[in-house]
Parts: C-alpha cells; sequence; structure tokens
C-alpha cells in the first residue's frame, strides 16, 4: 500500500509540473514548432550525451574500486540498464538494478554499491547548484524562486556531503553511533538486519576517504554536465531560437535539480516545466521553449532506454529482473551473507 501511495504523490508531482510548464499552451502550435525540427542536429547531441554516460561510468568505476576494481567495459552497460531503469519504472528501480546487475555479475553486496550511487546523486546535485551559481550573473536571471531553491539545495546536498565525509574518513565513530542509535531507538527483530545493511552502506563509502578518488568524482561529475549541457546546445540548434551557453547552464542545474523530487518514470514533468520556464525567461516564444523542451526530453530517454533494453536482453535478463532486484536488497535483510544470495 505504501509504495502505491508514493506511486500516486509521484504522478500528482509530475502533472502538477506538466500544468505550470503547459498550462494556456496551444498544443497544435507546439506540435507545429516540434514538425519544423532540423533531425540532423539530434544526432551530434546524441553522440555527445553517450559520451556523458561514458563519464558516468568512468565516475561509478573510482568509487568502485575500494569494494572492488572493474573495468569500465563491464560497467557502461550496466549503468545504461540502470537509467533505462529510472526511464521506464516507478520507485527509480533503475538505481536497484544496477546495483543488483553488478551484485550478479562481480558479486559486490548491493547495499555497498548503493552508497556510491548516493554519493554520485550528491555530487551531481553540487555540480547543478555550481551550474547555477555560475551561470546567473551571465544570464541576468532575477526570479527569486530560483535563489531561494540555490540556497535551499546548496544546504542540503553539502549537509549530505559532509555527513559522508565525516563517516567514510570517522568510520569508527560512525559505526559505535549508529549502532547506538540502531540499538536503543528500534525493536530488537530489526536491529540486526539494519545494521547489517548500514556496515554494508559504510564500505561503500570508502572512495571518499581518498583525496585522489574524491578529486576524480567531482571532475567527471562536472565532465558530465558540461557535455549534457553541451547536447542542449547541438538540439537547440533543430530550433529557430539561440540562448548562450550560460543559459543552457542554468536550465541543466535547475531541471535536474527539479528531477530528483518525485515523479513518474522518465521524470515526466519535473524535467519538462522547469525547462520550459526558465528559457521563457530568456525571451524564448512559449511554444517554441515548449516544443524544445519536449524534444529534448525524449532526445535524452529515446536512446539510452532503447540501449538499455538490448543490454539487458544480452545479460540474460528480462522485465522481472526488477522484481528479483527488489528480492535480492530484501534478502540482504535477512541474510547473514548477502554476497552468497543466489541472482538467478
Amino acid at each position: 500500500m505504501r509504495r502505491w501511495i508514493i506511486l500516486a504523490v509521484s504522478v500528482l508531482i509530475s502533472v502538477f509540473f506538466l500544468y505550470i510548464g503547459l498550462s494556456g499552451q496551444k498544443l497544435d502550435e507546439v506540435w507545429a514548432e516540434i514538425q519544423k525540427v532540423n533531425l540532423l542536429w539530434l544526432i551530434p547531441g546524441i553522440i555527445i550525451y553517450f559520451a556523458a554516460v561514458w563519464g558516468r561510468t568512468w565516475r561509478w568505476h573510482y568509487l568502485l574500486r575500494p569494494l572492488k576494481p572493474v573495468s569500465l567495459g563491464k560497467l557502461f552497460p550496466i549503468v545504461v540498464i540502470g537509467y533505462m531503469g529510472n526511464n521506464v519504472y516507478p520507485f527509480r528501480a533503475g538505481e536497484v538494478i544496477r546495483a543488483y546487475v553488478l551484485q550478479r555479475n562481480e558479486g559486490v553486496k548491493v547495499s555497498a554499491s548503493l552508497a556510491t550511487i548516493i554519493v554520485e546523486r550528491i555530487f551531481d546535485g553540487l555540480v547543478m547548484l555550481l551550474f547555477v551559481f555560475v551561470a546567473l550573473p551571465f544570464a541576468n536571471f532575477q526570479d527569486e524562486w530560483l535563489r531561494n531553491v540555490v540556497i535551499i539545495g546548496t544546504i542540503v546536498f553539502l549537509a549530505a556531503l559532509g555527513v559522508f565525509l565525516v563517516m567514510a574518513t570517522r568510520p569508527v565513530q560512525a559505526r559505535n553511533l549508529y549502532h547506538l542509535l540502531i540499538t536503543k531507538l528500534l525493536p530488537h527483530g530489526l536491529q540486526e538486519p539494519i545494521l547489517r545493511i548500514a556496515d554494508h552502506f559504510m564500505e561503500g563509502l570508502e572512495s571518499l576517504r581518498s583525496p585522489r578518488d574524491l578529486l576524480m568524482t567531482f571532475v567527471t561529475s562536472v565532465f558530465i554536465w558540461l557535455t549534457e549541457t553541451t547536447k542542449y546546445w547541438f538540439v537547440m540548434h533543430a530550433f529557430n531560437f539561440e540562448v548562450s551557453f550560460f543559459a543552457l547552464m542554468l536550465m541543466t542545474g535547475v531541471v535536474n535539480l527539479a528531477t530528483t523530487l518525485p515523479s513518474s518514470p522518465g521524470y515526466v514533468g519535473t524535467f519538462d516545466g522547469p525547462g520550459i520556464l526558465v528559457l521563457e525567461r530568456f525571451g524564448v516564444q512559449r511554444a517554441i521553449a515548449s516544443s524544445y523542451t519536449l524534444v529534448l526530453h525524449a532526445a535524452l530517454w529515446l536512446p539510452i532506454t532503447l540501449l538499455g533494453f538490448f543490454y539487458l536482453a544480452q545479460q540474460g535478463l528480462s522485465w522481472r529482473s526488477f522484481g528479483e532486484a527488489e528480492k535480492i536488497v530484501e534478502a540482504e535483510r535477512h541474510t547473514a551473507d548477502p554476497a552468497t544470495v543466489s541472482a538467478d
């Protein structure tokens, strides 16, 4: 029941953001603008986007090294499968399926690899905020709501990173603290499985102890999002408007901060509504801003989703594997050694 409530709330959030972006629009005008798209500009955009996906693989490689060195060639299909999962399955199940496939192929504990994925998300959020900070002076974007989002987001992401850094660099003290809290606050029957998950999660934070790996995680995160913004730039040339690269950096930051909110699969609404609003603030005609944002979203969603299904089949997995992944996570809560749980 709880999962269905979360899904219902997520869909409502998506509908709300779609309403913000498309309210008052004449959809026939939006469709007319979409029909004018120069599809040739989408090709370099898609190519550069997969360079960003390779950057994500490179970053995960660094975060996983303390757990197990895994080659980029082996990780790339797993990363693609994970992003495909987020695009088509609710509850951001792509994160779980990514950890599941890694456990299946390389024996890395699911809860440990999930910790590295959470670290990825924190760095993504920090880079998005950095993009907004860098772009605002050049973009002359004065909306008070965006400044409030930046302030709140900065506090949240920096606080999360700070907590993780303290946990990674002070593992004994961190373990003592959460062991004390768990044993004092949780029922006896839940203490052992929760402690086990927390210990595995701590393993996934080990990369934060290395200044070199920490720096590489930040550098690769900046590379990822600069590359993705370049895709925004290529797709822009398929339409009859032009804004600065800084404006697109701002759009990248805003829409991807918005997609951290719960939403329906594929970030419907949370990507589109804020993207349309940002472009309108730069004087882009509303129908063009809407058509561009919708086409950009489709160009981000479709290629990696198709490739993800290809890799899923290549791995000998299927749609049912999403359910199996959830069972593996549940099994880690109840077994003495999660690495021994069968994935078949």
